[in-house]
C-alpha cells in the first residue's frame, strides 16, 4: 500500500544510513523499523488493572443475595413516610 509520510530530517538520515549499511531497499527498512517500534511498544505495554476497595462488612444482617429486593423494600419505606408527611 503506498502512503505519503513526512519524516524528520534527522530520522531520515538514519533511515537512509541503515538501509545503505545493510544493502536493503529504504521502503524495507522503514517497514521493518516500523514493525519492530510497535512490537517493543506492544510487549511493554503493562496491562489495565482496576483497583478494587474491601467497603467491609454491612451494618446491620443483610442477605446481599437478595440486593434488589431490599432496595425496592427501602423505597417502598421512604415513599410511604413521605405519603404519611403529606409529601
Amino acid at each position: 500500500m503506498r502512503t505519503t509520510l513526512t519524516i524528520d530530517d534527522g530520522l531520515l538520515r538514519q533511515l537512509r544510513q541503515r538501509a545503505l549499511d545493510s544493502g536493503k531497499p529504504f521502503k524495507q527498512v522503514v517497514n521493518e523499523t516500523l514493525q519492530a517500534g510497535l512490537r517493543a511498544s506492544a510487549a511493554t505495554r503493562k496491562p489495565y488493572v482496576c483497583p478494587t476497595f474491601s467497603i467491609g462488612e454491612p451494618r446491620w444482617p443483610v442477605n446481599l443475595d437478595k440486593a434488589l429486593a431490599l432496595a425496592d423494600e427501602l423505597e417502598d419505606e421512604e415513599i410511604m413516610a413521605r405519603f404519611r408527611k403529606g409529601q
